[in-house]
């Protein structure tokens, strides 16, 4: 990956002696090191308003934390941003699927099986959980004309992608306001002696006690978690006539009872199609905790990368893949962690720290039939040769813009930066010449 050069530095800068007024060398030091973070993980240069001040050359930076330092030398060399690490073939992330509602297990899948929208996961009390394509689960029990969510999008497209009218819905912008219920019956008036156990226990009692509670149906109002109106945004639908008629004719078809009424146990959220990899719970159990797990059903090559260099590939990347045959196959990178994990025994300084890279392969047959195996997985990328170069860490960003490098006596030496690879930096500049020392941190 490319760091941008810093143009705004001067043509000739020469070694910069320290400045009159400026603060110590030291304790900027461990504002630096945050500096070569950002970088080693991006991949890119920017300024950020640090200035690095002369000083000795001690081993330890001072401030209220030691950060050590080291001498570096600046070296010719060739950099790269192209690699090849090991990667592992399977079904990628393993997800777990829990129940969201009580009652017994009476239908699990078998390990293998695939899922696909509008299939049943698993059923509870005989009731399925049917699999719908989303990005937002269902997270309420949809049963009020006029709900407006992203929750009702996912419902809305899935039934139209099953084949169901949905009707017209309203457009981005569009207020819904809540239909007002009927007024609840008038209350009945009681007997003498109402209110005793026996008349609550009574079927009278239990009916004349149901007269006096708001009905279900019930506008929203004050401390109802329900607005009296709602704003369509991008992403949202509304909860329909129409669509709780498309509601209904599916229940019926999927064998659940045909109510318009939708709740969280009844639909599995997915990305897409999944494929059973286990199964924890058994039929009969109690419908609580893990039930089974899934994953995606196109076999992917998951790579973990140093992240360091994780700023020399990007979505879109295209790979070549060594198959454990030895033949190769062409692939692309369709994903990159955002989390950034250190595995067991990896350095506590975040040097060993890895992110995940999804890799699929242009022709799913060439893997089809291979078991999870581990593959070699080549990212191409830029070379440049016969480069001066520093470690990543020895780079200072400078208060005037762009970056410097420091001498061991204290004074600075402003350069241009190159490309970025495997925590080295090439550097250009009238004061850059191969072998001269400079301070890194450790």
């Amino acid at each position: 990956m490319t760091v941008p050069d810093s143009s705004d530095l001067p043509d000739s800068p020469g070694a910069l002696p320290p400045r009159a007024g400026r603060r110590p060398c030291r304790p900027v030091r461990r504002r630096i090191a945050w500096v070569v973070v950002a970088l080693a993980v991006t991949g890119t240069a920017g300024t950020a308003g640090v200035v690095a001040m002369g000083g000795d050359d001690t081993q330890h930076a001072s401030g209220s934390a030691d950060v050590p330092v080291r001498t570096v030398a600046v070296v010719r060399t060739d950099l790269s941003t192209s690699m090849t690490l090991s990667g592992e073939l399977g079904y990628g992330p393993v997800r777990q699927i829990k129940a969201t509602a009580g009652g017994l297990v009476t239908w699990l899948p078998d390990v293998g099986a695939t899922v696909k929208r509008g299939g049943t996961l698993y059923r509870v009390d005989d009731r399925p959980a049917v699999v719908f394509f989303g990005e937002t689960p269902l997270f309420r029990s949809l049963d009020t004309p006029g709900l407006v969510g992203p929750d009702i999008r996912t419902v809305a497209d899935n039934l139209e992608a099953l084949g169901y009218d949905i009707g017209r819905q309203p457009s981005v912008g569009t207020v819904v306001r809540q239909p007002a219920a009927s007024p609840p019956p008038p209350e009945q008036p009681q007997p003498s002696g109402s209110g005793t156990a026996a008349d609550a226990a009574s079927p009278s009692g239990a009916a004349a006690r149901r007269s006096s509670d708001p009905p279900k149906s019930a506008p929203p109002g004050p401390g109802s978690s329900i607005p009296a109106s709602q704003r369509v945004e991008e992403g949202d639908a509304v909860l329909t006539d129409a669509l709780i008629a498309a509601v209904k004719r599916w229940q019926a078809s999927a064998g659940l009872p045909a109510t318009g009424v939708l709740g969280p146990g009844d639909v599995v959220v997915t990305t897409s199609a999944v494929r059973v990899s286990a199964v924890q719970a058994q039929t009969g159990d109690e419908a609580t905790g893990n039930l089974l797990s899934v994953t995606a059903t196109r076999k992917v090559v998951t790579v973990p990368v140093d992240a360091r260099d994780i700023g020399a590939i990007t979505p879109g990347a295209r790979v070549r893949v060594t198959l454990p045959d030895q033949s190769s196959a062409q692939g692309e990178v369709t994903q990159i962690s955002s989390v950034v994990t250190a595995p067991q025994g990896g350095e506590s300084d975040g040097t060993a720290r890895r992110m995940d890279v999804t890799i699929e392969v242009d022709d799913a047959g060439t893997v089809r039939r291979l078991s999870s195996s581990t593959v070699q997985v080549e990212f191409t990328g830029r070379v440049r040769k016969n480069v001066l170069a520093v470690p990543v860490s020895a780079l200072l960003a400078l208060a005037e813009g762009g970056y410097g490098l420091q001498r061991p006596g204290g004074s600075l030496v402003a350069v241009r930066t190159g490309l970025l690879a495997r925590g080295m930096a090439e550097i250009s500049g009238p004061g850059v010449r191969e072998g001269m020392k400079v301070v890194a941190t450790s």
